[in-house]
């Protein structure tokens, strides 16, 4: 049976492949899978706890955070496709177009 320390070092683990993917890779749809991979990382600890403490509190704040991440994605791709179509790629570090 899986206890609360399996879930938080699973968790623990996703959030911290999602931190590296974030920090270490330029292209644009790598760092909005590892963020997605960091929220879902968050997500899997409050429905574990939530589970553990017999509450649905944090179930239901599973689905806000699903909600907003929904929301991040479409807003996020629509930017990066917007973009795309100026710079004809997708490297973070080439997109000076948004600078003052």
């Amino acid at each position: 049976m899986a206890t609360l320390t399996h879930y938080i070092i699973l968790s623990s683990i996703l959030f911290g492949i999602g931190a590296i993917g974030f920090l270490s890779r330029r292209n644009a749809l790598i760092l909005f899978m590892s963020a997605e991979l960091m929220l879902n990382s968050v997500n899997l600890m409050l429905v574990a706890f939530s589970y553990f403490r017999a509450d649905v509190a944090g179930q239901v704040m599973v689905i806000f955070v699903f909600a907003v991440a929904a929301a991040e994605v479409a807003v996020g791709l629509a930017i990066l496709i917007t973009l795309f179509r100026h710079v004809r790629e997708v490297d973070v570090t080439k997109f000076n177009i948004l600078k003052w």
